[in-house]
């Protein structure tokens, strides 16, 4: 990417809506043909590795502040496949660069994320995420952060909860954006990832795969599934409702049934779930762990 054609933060004039515009992304390959390139040997991994982190080759943010982080060596590597040991080197990854992006002048938010499948588009079948390091505290985060109170701190209702660790619970939110979406966050106020600590951490990545697995004995399989992290600024404020979490959100609302967002999602910023969420909580709560 060269200085002609970074990207540029529009605010549309109707909504206020943020949108950056990158057309060069348009030529990011779809499938490549040949050899994955995140598999070692590929373009992105030429040696051997556990985890890696790497720029964007098609960056949304300018300055490398678009990451992809490499799971595993195995092209198949799903969390659960992972397991705990293998869930735990992401976290710590995403922690690190979380640390090492924050620490920047440019950056005052650090967003981790995955896209997982192709249903959602995902154009590499290789399981992998992506940080981007935002000069700004985006939308939906600051919404969050605006409150004056964390109401993480309270416990979810019983009948939301779905699976709880000593320093973790996982819940459907009382309103949730997608069916079957599950909310993961430590019992205490912990603000960030790099503030966790590694006990902390490890037992996120336990409870990360035990979802995954509910969610795949209640749809049939986890995947399609949006996967993000809400987390303190990078800006050194106070932030009192910084209350670190984690969202799956799989793109199904049945077994092999895709829900999509249309006009009302998007026109209206209504969204409709179709699922009550205590039923999603229950059936989650009730699955086959193993």
């Amino acid at each position: 990417m060269n200085s002609s054609s970074e990207p540029q933060l529009r605010i549309d004039p109707l909504t206020g809506t943020w949108v950056v515009v990158t057309p060069w992304r348009q030529d990011r390959p779809n499938k490549p043909s040949g050899q994955c390139p995140f598999c070692p040997g590929g373009l992105e991994a030429p040696g051997s590795y556990e985890v890696r982190s790497i720029p964007n080759r098609w960056p949304a943010l300018p300055g490398r502040r678009h990451e992809v982080i490499l799971h595993s060596p195995l092209h198949s590597g799903t969390f659960p496949q992972l397991g705990a040991a293998g869930a735990a080197r992401v976290i710590e990854l995403w922690s690190e660069r979380t640390a090492r992006l924050s620490a920047r002048d440019d950056v005052r938010y650090v967003f981790v994320f995955e896209n997982r499948g192709p249903a959602i588009g995902a154009t590499i079948d290789h399981p992998h995420s992506q940080i981007l390091a935002f000069g700004d505290v985006p939308p939906v985060a600051l919404a969050e952060l605006r409150r004056s109170a964390c109401s993480l701190c309270q416990p979810p209702a019983d009948e939301l909860t779905v699976a709880r660790l000593p320093a973790w619970l996982a819940s459907v939110p009382w309103a949730p954006s997608w069916p079957y979406e599950i909310v993961l966050a430590p019992r205490q106020h912990v603000a960030d990832l790099p503030d966790a600590g590694p006990e902390l951490r490890a037992e996120l990545g336990v409870i990360l795969i035990e979802c995954l697995v509910r969610l795949e004995s209640v749809l049939g399989q986890a995947e399609p599934y949006l996967l993000w992290f809400h987390q303190r600024p990078a800006d050194g404020g106070d932030w009192p409702a910084a209350h670190l979490h984690l969202h799956v959100a799989p793109v199904q609302r049945a077994p092999a049934t895709i829900r999509h967002l249309a006009a009302a999602e998007f026109g209206a910023g209504v969204f409709f779930d179709p699922v009550d969420p205590l039923a999603a909580a229950a059936a989650l709560r009730s699955a086959v762990v193993q």
